[in-house]
């Protein structure tokens, strides 16, 4: 039984390993290609994950396919341009401002300001507040003072 648990334990780090996708690619400068864009491009499956995180079949599916497409000499704009064209905006995540993804690029504009409103009225409420106590003190105080 101990022999059997030793065994078993001893091909742990076999399973690590496996998991793991080796390219192989004619210069550095594709491999640094390959890692950005990998970086760069949403698993369409999983939970904002990026194709180079994700560990689901599809992201290796599209991994082998920039690596297919570096390979052959396709451009980052043309690579990207082929998974959007698949999967839509979404699979990037720097999509372009167009009247679709408007939404993505207004929203965070929106709540950024929306906040600097608010903060700028509770500044402001708070400011009016402590100046109203000031003056209630100040009048009582002056009160206590007279003949």
């Amino acid at each position: 039984m101990i022999l059997l648990r030793i065994f078993l334990f001893a091909l742990l780090p076999l399973q690590a390993l496996a998991a793991i996708d080796v390219y192989q690619f004619d210069s550095p400068q594709q491999e640094d290609r390959f890692h950005r864009l990998t970086e760069e491009l949403r698993c369409p499956k999983c939970q904002n994950q990026s194709i180079a995180d994700s560990d689901a079949d599809l992201a290796r599916d599209m991994r082998d396919r920039v690596h297919g497409m570096i390979v052959e000499g396709k451009s980052d704009d043309e690579i990207v341009g082929y998974f959007v064209s698949r999967y839509g905006d979404f699979v990037s995540y720097r999509p372009p401002v167009n009247a679709r993804t408007s939404v993505l690029w207004l929203i965070p504009l929106l709540m950024l300001l929306g906040g600097g409103v608010l903060i700028v009225r509770l500044l402001r409420k708070a400011s009016a507040q402590a100046d109203q106590q000031d003056s209630n003190n100040d009048s009582e105080h002056n009160r206590g003072e007279s003949p």
